[in-house]
């Protein structure tokens, strides 16, 4: 009787053996593998909802954590995924949200404010209430050297043409609406956003 074999079928043969064989000469044995219990990789996790940073599209990613969850101790991202119940991307990312996890352990990463003085060619680390405070001095100097109350005709007007402002499109709704309320209530005229959507 003749067997007939397939090129397919001959390679699934061939591949198959050889990695049993390849198993058994390095001590394994199946039926302590088959009988192992693995563990879910995000079981000891939690779970926390948060959009992508990337673009206006704004889409919603599940973020995996894995600490110990004591007071002031920082939990580690392990596995970033896209959200299936966010109502604009239904659990799927691009290529750059697909890759967010590498990003946030990148070496590469800022996680400090810097600034480079005038007339100087390096950025050097400041702390956040130091960059908080430069801000607002120049804002508040800004402000104060060009805030326009009245127009020509005599109509107040309360504007602040000189210091416009890009709002963030990844940002939740709350949370854009009280940065535009804030740069209003200062009298900022120029407002933007990436969003275009």
């Amino acid at each position: 009787m003749e067997m007939k074999v397939n090129r397919r079928q001959f390679f699934k043969v061939c591949g198959s053996g050889l990695a049993g064989s390849s198993l058994a000469m390095l001590g394994m044995s199946p039926q302590e593998v088959m009988a192992e219990v693995r563990a879910f990789k995000l079981s000891r996790t939690t779970e926390a909802r948060n959009t992508c940073p990337y673009c206006s599209v704004s889409c919603g990613v599940i973020l995996y954590t894995m600490g110990d969850k004591a007071k002031n101790v920082k939990s580690r991202i392990v596995h970033v995924e896209g959200d299936p119940d966010h109502p604009v991307n239904r659990g799927t990312l691009c290529p750059k949200g697909a890759g967010l996890l590498d990003i946030v352990h990148s070496p590469n990463r800022a996680t400090v404010p810097e600034v480079r003085e005038p007339g100087s060619k390096e950025w050097k680390p400041i702390s956040w209430d130091d960059a908080f405070a430069r801000i607002a001095k120049h804002l508040k100097a800004d402000r104060d050297a060009n805030f326009v109350e009245k127009n020509d005709k005599g109509l107040t007007v309360n504007r602040w043409n000189t210091t416009g402002l890009l709002v963030s499109s990844a940002s939740s709704n709350e949370s854009g609406y009280l940065t535009v309320k804030t740069a209003r209530s200062m009298g900022m005229v120029a407002l933007d956003t990436q969003a275009r959507i």
